[in-house]
């Protein structure tokens, strides 16, 4: 069996699904698993996709991996890093990369969180001998996927990334000089992240559970609803409108991230 077909065996991911899949992200199907169309489904995912903790504040069901393709394609919606990097996941498989699940610890007030807080990839395309770091599951991410043994900057159009060496054989991934998260290099099973999944779902510290956000980028700027404020940024300028009612709040998810709410989640207090 060759490396592209065994890396389809393995992704939980049906031909029907993975059409409809790239069909939201307005990609055609690449044929072949080149690094010129990760690039591309990597960059359309994450100006189309966006981060958001709707279902978590309203104490929904999250589905990981492949389960959570009709959330993101029947739905329109999009959700955190263990459903939007954890479906790429199986769709990459499917489209034949070769692909692992990492675990990593988003840095809060400069200091790793939670263990397995954060899911992102590791992918080899079939014309690149270079690992690169897939993550379209984080707000402040890079539009591009990131050379993984690459430690010199990285300018992308999201800001200039660096990934450093760091304590215990991890990697630091940082934007400018503030690091994101703490990157763990050792395969991981999307079964592993159902505990913090959990955690994530039900502390009351958790901060998918604080507050209430979507937010998506755009070629010029990023769309952000935090709580009841809706934020603009565009080509620098940022713009904030307060969204008074729950039709206004309706209105704006519908406007700018086109999708429609059976229940609008109210921001937490």
């Amino acid at each position: 069996m060759t490396a592209v077909a065994d890396a389809r065996a393995h992704s939980e991911a049906d031909g029907t699904a993975v059409e409809a899949f790239l069909r939201r992200l307005g990609v055609d199907h690449p044929g072949r698993p080149t690094l010129a169309a990760l690039r591309r489904i990597h960059e359309r995912h994450v100006l189309t996709v966006p981060f958001e903790n709707l279902d978590f504040v309203l104490r929904k069901p999250i589905a990981l991996g492949a389960a959570a393709l009709p959330k993101l394609v029947e739905q329109r919606r999009g959700g955190g890093c263990y459903e939007l990097n954890g479906c790429l996941a199986e769709v990459l498989r499917a489209l034949g990369y070769d692909v692992t699940i990492y675990g990593a610890r988003v840095y809060i007030d400069d200091v790793p969180g939670p263990l397995l807080g954060h899911l992102v990839l590791r992918v080899l395309a079939e014309d690149s001998a270079e690992p690169w770091l897939v993550d379209v599951g984080y707000g402040r991410s890079f539009r591009f996927p990131l050379r993984l043994d690459d430690r010199e900057p990285q300018p992308d159009p999201q800001g200039v990334y660096r990934i450093a060496e760091a304590a215990d054989g991890d990697l630091d991934v940082l934007r400018g000089d503030v690091p994101q998260y703490r990157l763990e290099p050792h395969p991981r099973t999307i079964a592993d992240f159902e505990p913090t999944l959990y955690w994530f779902q039900t502390a009351p510290e958790s901060p998918f559970l604080t507050g209430l956000f979507c937010s998506l980028h755009t070629e010029t700027g990023k769309i952000t609803i935090s709580g009841d404020t809706l934020v603009r940024l565009h080509e620098g300028q940022r713009t904030k409108t307060v969204l008074g009612s729950e039709a206004a709040r309706r209105d704006a998810y519908r406007t700018w991230f086109g999708f429609d709410l059976a229940e609008v989640p109210e921001p937490p207090r």
